[in-house]
C-alpha cells in the first residue's frame, strides 16, 4: 500500500506482491499501483486483487502496466478467465468457503477463508490438487510452516498476518517469507 511496504518486500524477496483494487482498508488506485510497482524489484510479480471489478476494468489496469496477474475473488466464468488470459494475464481464481472447481481454466486456484478475515482454514479439509494451488487465510509467520507441511500448496498468501496495528510490519514480512522458503522452495505471495 505504501513505499515503505515496497521497501520491506524488496528486502524479504517474496515471489509476488498484491495490489488490492477492491473496496476495503487495503485498497489502492491504479496510479498508486503504478508508482509502487516502479519501486519494486523487477523479479517480484504484481497481483491485482479484484472483487466486483469488470473484465474491462481489470484489463485497463493490466494494460497500464500495474499488474502481472489477476486474482478474482468473485465467481468468474471460464469465458471471463480466458478473456483475461488471451490478453496476457495469468489468473488466480479464489474459492472462499466453497468447494474448489479443479476444472477451472484459471492458472492458479486459491482456497481462502474469506477476504482478510484472518481466520485459518481447516487445513485437513483443504484438497490436495495436482495443479498450481494457493493457500490463503489466517496465515502468519508462526503457522505458515505447519500449513505448508499439511497442505503442500504451490504458493502461500498473506495479508493481515504480517501486520501490526493494521500496518505492514517489516519484521513479520521478513519472517513469513523466511519461514515459507525454509519449508519449501515453492513460491510465496504477499499482498
Amino acid at each position: 500500500m505504501t513505499p515503505d511496504d515496497i521497501t520491506a518486500v524488496n528486502v524479504a524477496q517474496p515471489d509476488f506482491v498484491g495490489f488490492v483494487f477492491a473496496p476495503g482498508r487495503h485498497q489502492i488506485d491504479p496510479q498508486t499501483a503504478r508508482n509502487l510497482k516502479s519501486l519494486l524489484q523487477s523479479s517480484i510479480k504484481t497481483v491485482g486483487v479484484f472483487v466486483e471489478e469488470s473484465v474491462t476494468d481489470i484489463l485497463e489496469i493490466y494494460k497500464a502496466g500495474s499488474i502481472d496477474i489477476a486474482q478474482l475473488h468473485r465467481p468468474s466464468t471460464g469465458t471471463e478467465i480466458k478473456q483475461l488470459q488471451r490478453a496476457g494475464l495469468k489468473v488466480i481464481q479464489v474459492f472462499e468457503q466453497r468447494p474448489i472447481d479443479s476444472q477451472s481454466p484459471a492458472d492458479y486456484l486459491m482456497a481462502d477463508s474469506g477476504k482478510g478475515s484472518g481466520r485459518l482454514l481447516s487445513l485437513n479439509d483443504v484438497p490436495h490438487l495436482k495443479r498450481p494451488f494457493i493457500l490463503a487465510g489466517g496465515l502468519n509467520p508462526d503457522n505458515v510452516q505447519q500449513a505448508i507441511q499439511t497442505v503442500q500448496p504451490t504458493i502461500v498468501d498473506v495479508s493481515s498476518g504480517v501486520e501490526t496495528n493494521q500496518k505492514k510490519d517489516v519484521q513479520k514480512i521478513i519472517q513469513f517469507v523466511k519461514h515459507a522458503k525454509e519449508e519449501t522452495y515453492n513460491e510465496n505471495f504477499i499482498k
